[in-house]
């Protein structure tokens, strides 16, 4: 297959990359060991920006004010996007609008498309960190009561919940089968708890009691839940991607002038095998993304289903995220412990973009199941 990208989809990373490019990391202070979250809200002048410079709705076809572009353009600017810790909700508002355009009726989508493109409406998704859980372990249920679905159960780990106008909640009936529910944050029948992320941010705890909502706001069609679960777990390991990239490029920065014994550290040979061996990960960090993020985009057959190459992605990512940071700050020593110094946020998110993906040999497993469901040659 061919990687290279569109006209469009490097028009995307241009805009990004300008865009990013005097966007200092993380943008807020660092939280003590004690203090919890770091920050009530989003970025919101950023948030701004990106609605003014189209990268909002870069997955909305024209007619909702969108470029009409593929998930590929969603993580190329991801991935610029996690190189300076950029905290805005743009993978979760992207995708959970992108499947209200792919299997949504005319009224969900005229009523959240437009503002969404805007940045006037902010969506996120209730499943546990970015990637959720299989349709099989949702921990909400749903059911139909006339015209309106009644929903009950607790989703924990919500990222932006606090912030987010309209909540993307996947849930389950009781003949087993995946629906997903577009409920505004402020709801009668919701609530939410607080919690704090690994890299200190804010999370919610959405508890749903008896909560109804119109047929309109309720997508049904089969595999939505599992499509747009796949989008999300692509767009986190571009995270992961971006956010290595910048953590390596930082680790090269330093050691080429910290000197030791008259000479840059990242001359001698085990500061440069250390490096260069997670210069590997991340190349392979990307193929596997981009093979992912393709199949998605276009639906094209394999050997195995999407979930294969999501899979993929999905080990590399975790595994890989992990080594680059724990190998950035060995490099840079007691420097990389400085809290003055922006690696230990990187450090931060990385961890919790690994926890939100998951370990690598619990995707291994579930390749392992998909390979023996589908035998290859």
């Amino acid at each position: 297959m061919d990687f290279t990208f569109t006209e469009e989809q490097q028009a995307a990373v241009e805009a990004a990359k300008a865009l990013f490019a005097d966007v200092a990391p993380d943008g807020v202070p660092s939280p003590s060991l004690t203090s919890g979250a770091v920050a009530d809200d989003f970025d919101r002048a950023l948030w701004a920006r990106l609605a003014d410079a189209d990268l909002l709705s870069l997955l909305l076809d024209p007619e909702h004010g969108g470029a009409g572009l593929d998930a590929i353009a969603l993580c190329l600017v991801l991935r610029e996007s996690a190189k300076v810790l950029a905290r805005v909700p743009l993978l979760e508002s992207s995708a959970a609008a992108y499947a209200i355009q792919t299997y949504g009726g005319d009224e969900l989508k005229q009523s959240v498309l437009p503002k969404a493109a805007r940045g006037e409406l902010v969506l996120t998704v209730a499943a546990n960190g970015r990637t959720g859980h299989d349709p099989a372990e949702l921990a909400v249920t749903a059911r139909e009561d006339g015209d309106s679905w009644l929903l009950d159960g607790v989703q924990t780990g919500i990222s932006w919940a606090r912030n987010a106008d309209l909540v993307a909640v996947p849930a389950h009936t009781s003949g087993g089968d995946a629906v997903l529910a577009f409920v505004p944050r402020a709801h009668e029948g919701l609530t939410l708890a607080e919690q704090v992320s690994t890299s200190g941010e804010h999370l919610g705890e959405l508890h749903l009691d008896g909560v109804r909502i119109d047929g309109s706001q309720v997508i049904g069609t089969a595999g939505a839940w599992e499509w747009l679960r796949h989008l999300l777990t692509t767009g986190t390991c571009a995270l992961a991607l971006g956010l290595g990239e910048g953590v390596l490029r930082m680790t090269s920065e330093y050691t080429s002038k910290r000197e030791q014994f008259g000479f840059p550290v990242a001359t001698f040979q085990a500061v440069a095998v250390q490096a260069a061996d997670r210069y590997i990960d991340l190349r392979a960090m990307e193929v596997t993304l981009w093979q992912a993020a393709w199949r998605i985009s276009t639906g094209a057959s394999g050997a195995l289903p999407a979930a294969g190459d999501v899979a993929v992605a999905k080990i590399w990512a975790s595994d890989g995220v992990r080594r680059v940071v724990q190998t950035a700050q060995h490099l840079h020593g007691g420097f990389g412990a400085d809290t003055d110094y922006p690696l230990h946020r990187y450090h931060a998110w990385a961890k919790q973009l690994e926890l939100a993906l998951g370990p690598a040999a619990a995707h291994e497993e579930s390749l392992g199941d998909l390979l023996a469901a589908h035998p290859l040659g």
